[in-house]
């Protein structure tokens, strides 16, 4: 069993100051090559009470690595409520989406309890696991008031939560053809990350282009 002491010294260990002024340039305060940092919670193994420990550290590092060695199903919907509240790093926010709330069986009570939150953190978290339901389960989803909110709110929302609602826009109208037009038509119209800078051999997260590429994708 690792203690605490000792997964705080490994990743001490792995800081490197080039690393953490880079990541720091993006919002994220640590300087630990993710690669190995997974290595070493591929060292520790599963163990909760340590992924514990680590996130009541409140320092991104130890956040990162406690969520490698977790174990997803034995947090409450109440412990993980209070820990999306304190996600405002990018990349903790990014994993505990990813790998925390998607992953939970508290996942839909999650959405529900999130989505009209007053935080646009959490509530960006609440949209982020809608777009999961509305491409794999949208059974039960009213897809037109979502579209209605997000052509009434989207444009204006903070950065976190205008990307998850984005997210939810495209997979619309990528899974669901009846809809798609009204997607379409609120992505041009908002004009949402139209300009944002794509790499070559990427796809543009403008909705109405990311729509048409994975469609043309699943259907050619």
């Amino acid at each position: 069993m690792t203690s605490l002491d000792q997964a705080l010294a490994d990743l001490a260990a792995l800081d490197d100051p080039k690393m953490r002024a880079a990541n720091e340039k993006r919002g994220d305060d640590h300087g630990i090559n993710l690669s190995q940092m997974r290595a070493l919670a591929k060292k520790i193994k599963t163990d909760h009470d340590l992924a514990r420990e680590l996130w009541a550290t409140g320092e991104t590092a130890p956040r990162l690595l406690s969520m490698l060695i977790c174990k997803v199903k034995d947090f409450s919907a109440d412990e993980l409520d209070a820990m999306v509240r304190e996600t405002e790093v990018p990349k903790v926010n990014d994993w505990f989406v990813n790998y925390l709330a998607k992953k939970s069986p508290h996942a839909e009570e999650l959405r529900l309890r999130w989505f009209e939150d007053a935080d646009p953190t959490v509530s960006a978290a609440a949209w982020s696991l809608t777009s999961v339901r509305v491409a794999k389960t949208p059974d039960g989803l009213d897809l037109e008031y979502l579209l209605d909110i997000i052509a009434r709110d989207m444009r204006d929302a903070p950065t976190r939560l205008q990307w998850a609602m984005n997210e939810t826009l495209a997979q619309i109208g990528i899974f669901h053809p009846d809809l798609r037009e009204r997607a379409l038509a609120i992505g041009e119209k908002l004009q949402v990350l139209a300009d944002y800078p794509t790499a070559p051999g990427c796809t543009s997260p403008f909705a109405p282009i990311w729509i048409a590429e994975i469609v043309r994708r699943r259907e050619g």
